[in-house]
């Protein structure tokens, strides 16, 4: 086996060799103008094969620019999502507080209540609407199912636990719901 390998790469230098010389006797026997039109014809497909060679480049180096700005403007959407999460709870207690005051919350409790919220949706919070809708577990988590009368309420959401919140159209928490069964 090692010796048909041998007489293999001997036949490919031979050839090389025999093609070496073929193409040496036959530049030797080409015309000024000749050799400049083969130097000029190798020219251009150098010139072609670099052209492309930068329009590729180009094309990457756009496409990476392009994927750069996209993900360093949701990085700027997102960046406030650990504050934010750490806010609804407060928002929640607002909210249950609202619920148990028999006269309702004082109107400067309410007035702070509602700058703050103010403050949130501008930067990108929103409340999920739950109760009534569909049972949707990518956005809701159900918490238990309770039986109903009415058959159009039957895998709706019957109550809202806990309300949803998007951030910049990103779940950045899901509504703890109850759901009709």
């Amino acid at each position: 086996m090692a010796e048909k390998e041998q007489l293999d790469t001997v036949e490919q230098a031979e050839e090389i060799k025999h093609t070496t010389e073929s193409t040496a006797t036959a530049e030797e026997t080409l015309t000024p103008e000749e050799q400049l039109e083969i130097d000029n014809h190798d020219l251009k497909l150098q010139v072609e094969e670099l052209k492309d060679k930068y329009i590729r480049l180009r094309a990457e180096f756009d496409n990476f620019r392009k994927r750069s700005i996209r993900e360093k403007s949701d990085y700027l959407k997102t960046a406030s999502r650990d504050t934010l999460s750490a806010l609804l709870p407060v928002l929640d207690d607002f909210g249950r507080a609202e619920q148990n005051m028999e006269g309702g919350i004082p109107e400067g409790v309410q007035i702070v209540y509602n700058k703050m919220l103010g403050v949130l949706e501008q930067k990108g919070l929103k409340a999920m609407i739950s109760t009534g809708e569909d049972f949707n577990a990518d956005l809701h988590e159900a918490v238990t199912e309770l039986p109903v009368t009415d058959e159009a309420m039957k895998g709706k959401v019957v109550d809202t636990i806990e309300t949803g919140y998007y951030l910049n159209d990103k779940i950045i928490r899901h509504a703890k719901v109850v759901v009709g069964k």
